[in-house]
């Protein structure tokens, strides 16, 4: 009997690798509570764009150190699933509490606790999607979950839009925005139901540390101040093991990214309020204006890695910055708002256009700056190189979040952008000292892909919950 060498292992918990798809509820839930946390603490409770990016800060860092005890206690307890079916759970019930909070300040406790919640379905779900797949298959599995990831987020902000002018466009906004969240919340219980009902318990264990590369290449589909969760963890999980030096370029890398980051969370952390309260954009063209961005980076985060590929990732890098600069100067461009109309279709229309562009932007410079730093170090200086590299971007996307929404309160829409794309270009030219010869791949290996380029546009089981 011939023996097929070329077929794939079957390494799987189950009879089926349907288990995947136990988060596809969940990113359709994080779609819809994406751009519906801020709309209902501006309209509900009234609050300020400096306290609706509080809250969402708040959230992130709650995540921080919860992903570690959750990622080390699962380590140690042979339960993995059950650890994530509880994160699935716990998520569910917080967002339908969330809905049904009364006050500002059970409402902020009440995300702070969707945080802890939601910690430990990014690091256990990874590690149980590499203790089930052959190491071959990691890069393909993991894009697999990116592609759930990005399709779920898409359809929830369609299904939010649907929704607000659709089925509740005649009853009072808030009103519909509780049943909107309520069914987010419903949505994460169906993923827990999914979970516990297809996912077993692995029979082999796979050591974090060995799969530093891949755990640290987590990509948001859509860019949101509450992704800063993911990222921040990086911050606790450098405190763990000997430490690596990394010769200055790396850290000159570092130091621009974390400008960069500060620059590009000063414009998204007060994002949906300049939407809601400068546009006069109703809470359906805010999700209209969020689809936009997330259909885009979906669509190209595959066509992103094939750009990078075939030109040196600082080229691709800068270029994507400077474009990106271009377009946040273009959201402050005054004459169009009076040509077009506060709050008209045109106007949705064209902010829609230029936020997918944002997202356009966004899946490069994410593809570009990890194989930017990955071609910067060596292998065995790889997985806390990239550690630093979360560890940058969620402390400088911390910094922006609440930077952006003092600026927009104490100074204006204008004041705050016009800093948020001066500090991109700041960040931007802290790179220039990088030599671009340094970023040439090898003739040799442009017939395969590395691991860890293989999966650099990809997302890991993500923590759906949160950038909202």
């Amino acid at each position: 009997m011939a023996i097929d060498f070329k077929a794939r292992p079957v390494l799987r918990p189950s009879t089926s690798d349907l288990w995947f798809l136990a988060y596809l509820p969940l990113a359709i839930s994080d779609g819809i509570a994406t751009p519906l946390i801020p709309l209902i603490a501006l309209q509900r409770f009234g609050a300020s764009a400096f306290v609706v990016t509080v809250i969402i800060a708040a959230s992130a860092m709650s995540q921080v150190p919860f992903t570690i005890v959750w990622g080390n206690l699962s380590d140690r307890v042979a339960h993995r699933k059950y650890f994530l079916v509880g994160s699935f759970l716990a998520t569910g019930v917080a967002l339908v509490l969330i809905a049904l909070a009364h006050n500002l300040v059970t409402y902020f406790w009440l995300n702070v606790a969707e945080g802890l919640a939601s910690a430990a379905s990014a690091p256990i779900g990874t590690m149980l999607l590499l203790e089930t797949r052959h190491k071959r298959w990691w890069p393909q599995d993991i894009g697999l979950f990116g592609l759930i990831s990005g399709i779920g987020t898409t359809v929830g902000l369609l299904l939010g839009f649907v929704w607000l002018f659709g089925i509740g466009r005649a009853q009072p906004a808030v009103q519909v925005m509780t049943g909107l969240l309520l069914l987010g919340g419903a949505l994460a219980l169906l993923s827990a139901a999914v979970a516990w009902a297809w996912i077993e318990e692995p029979t082999r264990r796979v050591e974090r540390r060995s799969v530093s590369d891949l755990l640290h290449l987590h990509r948001g589909i859509v860019e949101r101040a509450r992704g800063l969760r993911t990222r921040l963890a990086g911050i606790v999980d450098l405190t763990r093991g000997p430490t690596e030096r990394l010769p200055g370029r790396e850290y000159l890398f570092l130091a621009a990214l974390g400008v960069m980051c500060v620059g590009f969370d000063i414009f998204y952390g007060p994002f949906p309020v300049f939407l809601w309260q400068s546009a006069h954009f109703s809470d359906a063209g805010v999700f209209v204006v969020y689809l936009g961005s997330a259909a885009a980076s979906s669509s190209l985060f595959f066509h992103s890695g094939k750009a990078v590929e075939a030109h040196s990732p600082k080229s691709v890098f800068l270029s994507s910055l400077y474009g990106r600069v271009g377009l946040m100067l273009l959201f402050l461009w005054a004459p169009i708002y009076a040509i077009f109309g506060l709050g008209s279709p045109l106007l949705l229309g064209w902010l829609t256009a230029l936020n997918a562009l944002m997202g356009v932007s966004w899946a490069f410079i994410s593809t570009a700056s990890t194989l930017f730093l990955v071609r910067l170090v060596g292998r065995s200086a790889r997985g806390r190189a990239l550690g630093l590299y979360n560890a940058v971007a969620g402390a400088g996307g911390l910094v922006g979040v609440l930077l952006g929404g003092w600026m927009y309160v104490a100074f204006g829409v204008t004041f705050a952008y016009s800093v948020a794309a001066g500090t991109v270009v700041v960040g931007a030219l802290l790179l220039a000292p990088i030599p671009y010869h340094v970023f040439a791949a090898p003739r040799a290996a442009s017939h395969r892909r590395p691991l860890a380029q293989s999966a650099r546009a990809t997302s890991p089981p993500p923590s759906l919950s949160g950038p909202r």
